[in-house]
């Protein structure tokens, strides 16, 4: 996989930046968020929080989060088709499991749907384990979820910092 362009910065997702946001949404998922939807994370969910990576010529991809106490739940994760295979959501995700654990965060938490074998094998090289199945989860398939749980710190701090320092 080939490094992410090193003009991307992220930072907090706003409200204009949502007509982006649910362009790569609705790109990637077959019952995308709503525009309410986001709005409810990044303007009155206290344990929410939104971020975006940008390039030159707009947002590539995004990374929601629930941190609750000393555990995050990963709620929604997406990079746009173009930017796909490239670290972008590598990038993201290290960068989530990297902060949550600098304030003291010791486990995290996704669902995924087990057919998406690319993201299953993104999350297992962060250091994410299968715990569980939520059967029927995805009410628009009735796919099952796969629960994965990542511990930070330990054993799965080197992984997760090697990402990091390798720049993806």
């Amino acid at each position: 996989m080939s490094r992410v362009d090193q003009e991307l910065t992220a930072g907090p997702m706003a409200v204009s930046d949502l007509d982006q946001v649910l362009e790569i949404e609705r790109a990637s998922f077959p019952t995308p968020w709503t525009r309410a939807a986001f709005r409810y994370e990044i303007e009155q969910n206290k344990v929410a929080r939104c971020t975006v990576l940008r390039g030159r010529h707009g947002i590539v991809g995004y990374l929601c989060l629930w941190e609750i106490g000393h555990e995050i739940h990963i709620t929604n994760l997406a990079v746009h088709p173009e930017w796909r295979r490239r670290g972008v959501a590598r990038q993201l995700l290290a960068a989530a499991l990297i902060e949550g654990g600098a304030r003291g965060v010791t486990l995290a938490f996704l669902e995924v749907r087990p057919s998406n074998t690319r993201a299953l094998a993104l999350y297992e090289s962060l250091g994410f384990q299968v715990i569980g199945r939520r059967n029927g989860y995805y009410f628009d398939t009735g796919e099952d979820a796969l629960v994965m749980e990542a511990r930070l710190g330990g054993d799965a701090a080197p992984a997760v910092a090697g990402d990091r320092s390798a720049g993806s």
